[in-house]
């Protein structure tokens, strides 16, 4: 309405100068009329410029959210970072244990990324601001101008579990590298083989009538020990 009344006080204030015979009278209807343009232009710069007539208002979404590795051993959260000085990252997940595309946090300097250890659900909870009309009548009068429910920003909080891991896309491409690579299997299985051995003749050490199957049991916990172990040092190894 604003706008409106902009076109309609200028176009009134050209009539009110040209067709009013009498002077007196024209000239004040026409300096009213340019009173009203100004004031009609000074609102609509305030709305543009300062957001007069809007107040922010924030949604929250929470999203589950599972790991982008398709190894259940080693569920990951990926991040690339936007730009060379990464003061912005873009995070990779999926929205479902079966699905075969990842998702992504927003890639906008706008959009700010907190990633958070927790015991509970892995999840993101997302706050978008948007600007809205305080109420009706700055609606009636500004809503012309289409300035309602305008993105300003938003924050995703991602809480994922202590064993989920964090790396960058190059660092979870390197890590595959290396995972695949022939010597680096075989040089994890003679050092696995090893480990387990020495795990087993100590636990013989103290308890030499250990039966067959607790000697089972002690080689699937020191299987599980070393391959955690060896999972920590080749991730040590891809951060440096």
């Amino acid at each position: 309405m604003i706008l409106v009344t902009l076109v309609i006080t200028a176009i009134l204030a050209f009539i009110c100068y040209v067709y009013i015979t009498n002077r007196w009278l024209a000239n004040g209807l026409t300096l009213l009329m340019i009173i009203g343009v100004m004031v009609s232009t000074l609102f609509i710069v305030k709305n543009d410029h300062d957001h007069y007539g809007l107040h922010n208002v924030t949604e929250t979404t929470t999203t589950k959210i599972y790991s982008a590795s398709p190894s259940k051993q080693m569920p990951l959260m990926l991040y690339q970072s936007v730009g060379t000085a990464d003061k912005h990252r873009v995070y990779v997940y999926k929205t479902s244990a079966n699905a075969k595309k990842t998702a992504h946090t927003a890639a906008k300097v706008t959009t700010k990324n907190v990633v958070k250890r927790t015991t509970g659900q892995n999840r993101i909870v997302t706050q978008k601001t948007y600007r809205e009309y305080k109420n009706g009548t700055f609606k009636f009068w500004f809503g012309l101008a289409d300035n309602g429910h305008k993105y300003v920003k938003e924050t995703n909080t991602i809480y994922i579990n202590q064993n989920w891991t964090v790396l960058s896309a190059s660092q979870a491409k390197k890590l595959q590298k290396l995972v695949k690579s022939k010597s680096y299997q075989a040089q994890q299985k003679t050092a696995a083989k090893a480990y387990v051995q020495k795990q087993v003749m100590a636990a013989m050490t103290k308890n030499p009538t250990m039966s067959a199957t607790q000697r089972q049991q002690v080689i699937k916990q020191a299987t599980a020990a070393y391959q955690a172990q060896a999972m920590q040092r080749l991730l040590q190894q891809i951060k440096q």
